[in-house]
């Protein structure tokens, strides 16, 4: 199955387009399902911008044309009511439904303003993904999660904090940019997490299969989906994952703690 996507893994990542990427791997849960009409879809949220462009030269004006055509027009929003079903993090069902995750709505978002050349990256925002518009001069966060709602100073620090903590100091990194690639792993890894926490391992390890599959030099995706093998006694899997860890990075604690899990599954079997 995940053969289906592994051609995800060969592209450079400037050439995945998110959103449609996004509706691939739904479709392995949808066997069958002709994505033609969603790919429409995106196609006619890309032309009802391009309409409504015109004119919208600074970030804040794109914004505010960005939400009027997602949320206002085509009713994209977030699912606050079943936030946990997971149809919001499936790109199929986020389309069928209007509804969704910060993740999946800020890729839908991304997708749509970069097909009228606007500049837009999603965020590795903690707990709650947010999209910037604009250029690192001068950009304009939203949330698409909440309509696509333009976010201040203020309320990014209560956003933060709500996320983080009052005594954690918002860095940098929790308001860097995400590759596509990165977008669609953390999409997959909300999924995953999910299906995990529901006690459906076999469900899990499809799932990190999958991020394996699209972003095959991720070393973190190998450790989970290693950690999983081996909870499921699966010692020969685990092993092979682990050794994939070795061929894809070369940072020094990842690697130390590697070679210490293959130490200690020395001499043990799968059964």
């Amino acid at each position: 199955m995940a053969d289906d996507i592994s051609y995800l893994g060969l592209l450079d990542d400037e050439a995945i387009m998110p959103d449609a990427a996004a509706l691939e791997l739904a479709r392995l849960d949808h066997a069958g399902t002709d994505l033609n009409p969603y790919l429409q879809l995106l196609n006619s949220l890309t032309n009802r911008l391009a309409i409504l462009a015109e004119g919208a030269e600074t970030a804040e004006a794109q914004a505010h044309v960005l939400a009027r055509v997602m949320a206002a027009e085509y009713g994209f929003h977030g699912d606050r009511e079943q936030y946990d079903d997971p149809a919001n993090a499936d790109m199929i069902r986020v389309i069928d439904r209007r509804r969704g995750l910060p993740v999946s709505l800020s890729i839908l978002y991304v997708g749509a303003a970069r097909r009228v050349g606007w500049t837009a990256d999603p965020l590795n925002t903690p707990g709650h993904v947010l999209v910037r518009l604009g250029p690192t001069t001068a950009p304009t966060l939203i949330d698409p999660f909440n309509n696509g709602a333009i976010l201040g100073g203020q309320e990014l620090a209560q956003l933060l904090s709500g996320i983080l903590g009052r005594e954690v100091q918002p860095l940098a990194e929790h308001l860097a940019p995400m590759t596509n690639r990165a977008a669609l792993v953390r999409l997959l890894m909300n999924q995953a997490g999910r299906a995990e926490a529901s006690g459906d391992t076999a469900r899990t390890l499809s799932l990190l299969q999958r991020i394996t599959a699209i972003d095959p030099t991720g070393a973190h995706g190998w450790w989970a989906r290693a950690r999983l093998e081996l909870t499921r006694g699966d010692v020969t899997a685990a092993r092979a994952s682990l050794s994939a860890i070795l061929e894809v990075t070369r940072d020094p604690t990842m690697r130390e703690h590697v070679a210490a899990a293959l130490d200690g599954l020395a001499g043990h079997t799968t059964g």
